[in-house]
């Protein structure tokens, strides 16, 4: 069985920076991608980013390309999300998620997912 836990959340005002940490427990031996996505009020759950867990392949939505980056510590089962330059519209409940098969987008096919963590940025 596998466990994934959020970290890191909170407010923050817009301009402001936050890092998410998504700690992984268990069962991970045949993790293929570690991906974050949102849901913010009201909207659908969207991708944000997502890494291969060997490294690299990495790839982010438009929408926060160029502020948020993230990055993965294989030897404490960990990846991060460091948002910076946060906008008002990056609020939301952001998600850990884990896909163990190769196939498809790397956007699409998480077969784990953590409880999520709450960012909320203010004006």
């Amino acid at each position: 069985q596998v466990q994934l836990v959020e970290s890191g959340g909170g407010s923050v005002q817009a301009g402001g920076s936050l890092r998410l940490s998504c700690a992984t427990s268990g069962r991970t031996l045949s993790t293929y991608r570690m991906g974050w996505f949102r849901q913010g009020p009201g909207k659908e759950r969207e991708f944000v980013a997502t890494i291969m867990w060997s490294g690299g392949s990495i790839y982010y939505a438009d929408s926060v390309k160029g502020r948020f980056t993230m990055s993965r510590d294989n030897a404490k089962n960990t990846v991060y999300l460091q948002m910076n330059s946060l906008k008002v519209e990056d609020t939301a409940v952001y998600y850990c998620a884990l896909k163990t098969s190769g196939l498809g987008s790397p956007r699409i096919g998480y077969n784990h997912w953590g409880q999520g963590t709450q960012v909320t940025v203010s004006s």
